[in-house]
């Protein structure tokens, strides 16, 4: 909701309720609006990412895990600044992966924020072209696991052109299982050390909360 006039994963979810939907979003900022449309409705899986509380009001705290008929419908997971391509891989086999498979979905709705990027200006995370690639091939593979292919990405965030052009299309290349383009944009050498330490904890937090 914090950008968006209309909160298009939400609006979807709506129409397809009649199934068992699975919501993953990576996104700098917490989807606070399918939070609040869809409170007890699905499992709503956030890695959203940690900002400064005065760029807008606070949302997805790792303790947040839904309320009423949907306590435990829902899993947030900030992740610290600096956080690349390593956390996500832990996020993801640890997690991410882990959750989807319990949950059993018809199908898989992605809200896609390319703003965690290490050139977007909103944060200080260190995604690269190629940790978009990750993603979507790990959606595209659960889909295909849990739920006959049955996989829809939502443009979210993204203020860098040139990172966002790039990680949107080499996301489509990890859903099409063609070659990365992470050799022809990404640049290592712009990238720090990630907190690992932090990533863990974090990790091992919302592990011991919905008991993975």
């Amino acid at each position: 909701m914090d950008c968006c006039v209309f909160g298009n994963v939400a609006i979807a979810a709506r129409n397809a309720q009649r199934v068992h939907e699975l919501i993953i979003e990576f996104d700098v900022l917490h989807g606070n609006g399918t939070n609040d449309a869809l409170p007890s409705m699905m499992i709503q899986i956030y890695f959203s990412y940690q900002i400064p509380r005065w760029r807008l009001p606070w949302y997805g705290k790792i303790e947040e895990v839904g309320h009423g008929d949907g306590e435990g419908t829902m899993l947030n997971l900030p992740l610290p600044g600096g956080s690349g391509d390593i956390a996500i891989r832990a996020v993801l086999d640890e997690v991410i992966v882990p959750c989807a498979q319990r949950f059993k979905p018809d199908i898989i709705l992605v809200s896609a924020g390319y703003d965690a990027h290490g050139l977007d200006p909103l944060a200080s995370l260190e995604f690269t072209t190629g940790t978009h690639y990750m993603l979507a091939s790990t959606m595209k593979r659960l889909a295909n696991e849990l739920c006959g292919g049955r996989c829809v990405f939502f443009l979210e965030g993204g203020y860098n052109l040139d990172s966002l052009s790039y990680s949107v299309a080499n996301s489509f290349h990890g859903f099409l299982g063609e070659p990365s383009l992470a050799s022809k944009f990404d640049d290592p050498s712009i990238l720090y050390e990630e907190p690992s330490a932090k990533v863990k904890q974090a990790i091992q937090k919302a592990k011991h909360i919905h008991s993975l």
